[in-house]
C-alpha cells in the first residue's frame, strides 16, 4: 500500500491523466470500424488528427481530449464541492453548462444518450431518482474515476452506495451502476497499492454489489462479462485480441459491451496504460471511452510518474496543474473518510 500522501496522489494523477491519454488517442478513431481505422490511419500508435469529415471529432487537433475526460474532471469538482451528500441539482446544472460551453466552441461531442434523456426528463419535472431509470449506456462508467479516488474501497457497501448516488440522476440502472462500480473499484484498489490484477478482482466484487442497485434492466451481468472478457483474451497477441474484443465482447456504448471490453484491454496490455490506450484506439466503436476507462484504471495502478511523459506533454485541452489540484482535493477527502471510518 502506498505509505505516503505523495504516493497516493501520484496514483490519483495516474488515474486522471492516464484516462486522458486513452481518451485522446481514441478521439480520431471513435465510431469507426477497425477496417476504416486501418484504411485512414494504419495501426494507431500515436496521437493523430481526425479525418476532415469525422462525424464527431472533425476539427480537433491530434492529442485533444473529449467529453470522457472533461466530464470526469467535472464530476470530480462536484464531488469536492458537494461534501458528504452528492448535490444532484448542481451536477445536472454543471452538465448542462458543460454542453452549452462545448456547443459554443463548435464541438460535436455532446451529452451521451442516457445523460441527455435524463436531463431532459429532469427539466420536465421528473425527480432525479426516476430520471435515470433507463440510463444503461457507459456515460457513468466513463467519468467515475474521481469516485474511486475519493472513496476507500472498504467498506464495500458504502463504496458502491456512493457510486450509485452519483449515477442516480442519469444512469440509475443495475447495469450502469454495476459498470461504474467496477471501474471505480479498480481505481480505488490502485490507489491503495493494488496492481491491475487485484484491481480487476475488486472490480468484479464491486460490480456484483452494484448490480443489486438501481432499476433493473435487461442485459448481460457485468461482473460475469468482465471475467469472461479477460479470460477470452488472456495470452493472445494484440492483433488476435483486438479481433476477439471487437467481434465477441463488443465495443459499442452499451455498458455490457464497452466496460468488459476495457477490462479485456487491461488484460492484453498487462496493465500498461499507454498500451491500453493503443489497443483501445484500434478496436473501433467507442474507442475514446474504452481507452479512457482502460488507461485510467491502469494509470491508477502504476501512478503518474510511470506514465509516458512525452505523450502527456502533447495532450490538448487539459491543464495538468488544475488536474493536480483536483487530485489533491479528492485524495484529502479520501484520507478524511479513511480516518473517520477508522475512528468509528
Amino acid at each position: 500500500m502506498p505509505n505516503s500522501t505523495n504516493a497516493i496522489l501520484d496514483r490519483a494523477m495516474g488515474a486522471l491523466v492516464g484516462g486522458a491519454l486513452g481518451d485522446a488517442l481514441g478521439m480520431p478513431t471513435q465510431l469507426l470500424s477497425p477496417a476504416r481505422i486501418a484504411e485512414l490511419y494504419g495501426h494507431v500508435e500515436d496521437f493523430v488528427a481526425p479525418f476532415a469529415d469525422h462525424p464527431v471529432s472533425k476539427g480537433l487537433v491530434a492529442g485533444t481530449i473529449t467529453d470522457d475526460t472533461e466530464q470526469a474532471l467535472l464530476l470530480g469538482r462536484i464531488l469536492v464541492e458537494s461534501g458528504d451528500r452528492f448535490d444532484h441539482a448542481r451536477w445536472v446544472n454543471a452538465l448542462l453548462d458543460w454542453e452549452r460551453e462545448v456547443k459554443a466552441r463548435g464541438s460535436y461531442d455532446l451529452l451521451g444518450p442516457s445523460t441527455k434523456r435524463a436531463i431532459d426528463a429532469i427539466n420536465d419535472g421528473v425527480p432525479a431518482e426516476e430520471a435515470g431509470s433507463r440510463g444503461d449506456t457507459n456515460g457513468a462508467a466513463m467519468r467515475i474515476a474521481p469516485v474511486g479516488i475519493m472513496m476507500p474501497l472498504e467498506p464495500l457497501d458504502a463504496f458502491v452506495a456512493k457510486v450509485a448516488e452519483t449515477c442516480r440522476a442519469t444512469h440509475n440502472t443495475s447495469i450502469a451502476i454495476a459498470s461504474a462500480a467496477a471501474v471505480a473499484a479498480a481505481v480505488s484498489r490502485g490507489l491503495a497499492g493494488g496492481d491491475w490484477r487485484t484491481a480487476s478482482e475488486s472490480a468484479v466484487a464491486a460490480a456484483r454489489r452494484g448490480a443489486k442497485l438501481g432499476h433493473w434492466v435487461t442485459g448481460g451481468d457485468i461482473a460475469t462479462r468482465i471475467v469472461w472478457a479477460q479470460e477470452l483474451v488472456r495470452g493472445k497477441t494484440m492483433k488476435d485480441a483486438i479481433g476477439l474484443i471487437t467481434d465477441l465482447v463488443g465495443t459499442g456504448v452499451a455498458s455490457q459491451e464497452s466496460v468488459p471490453a476495457a477490462f479485456a484491454v487491461l488484460e492484453v496490455a498487462n496493465g500498461d496504460p499507454w498500451q491500453a490506450a493503443v489497443i483501445s484506439a484500434n478496436l473501433g466503436g467507442d474507442t475514446d471511452t474504452i481507452g479512457a476507462i482502460a488507461s485510467g484504471m491502469a494509470g491508477a495502478c502504476v501512478g503518474f510518474s510511470r506514465l509516458p511523459q512525452q505523450h502527456i506533454s502533447r495532450l490538448v485541452g487539459i491543464d495538468i496543474a488544475e488536474v493536480r489540484a483536483l487530485a489533491e482535493d479528492l485524495v484529502a477527502a479520501r484520507s478524511a473518510k479513511a480516518s473517520k471510518d477508522a475512528a468509528a
